[in-house]
């Protein structure tokens, strides 16, 4: 069986444990719209991801985007 780091030693009964206390603490109306929330969190973390990565791939490219917007936004003034 793996472990994970920041689980460590816990069973299967301790895990039923700790989700009932949450169940008791945020109620089942509560639970859903919390892992909603935590899954756009976790989409907008790797969203952001995606963009560095591109930005470190791809210098060049973002750098002339900003540079024709900003000499748009010049123009119109």
């Amino acid at each position: 069986m793996t472990t994970f780091l920041f689980l460590g030693n816990l069973g299967m009964g301790e895990i039923i444990v700790i989700a009932l206390i949450v169940l008791l603490l945020f109620g089942g109306k509560k639970i859903p719209e919390l892992m909603k929330g935590i899954g756009k969190g976790v989409k907008s973390f790797k969203d952001g991801v995606k963009g560095i990565e591109e930005d470190i791939n791809n210098p060049n490219s973002n750098y002339n985007k900003d540079e024709k917007s900003s000499n748009y936004n010049k123009e119109e003034k």
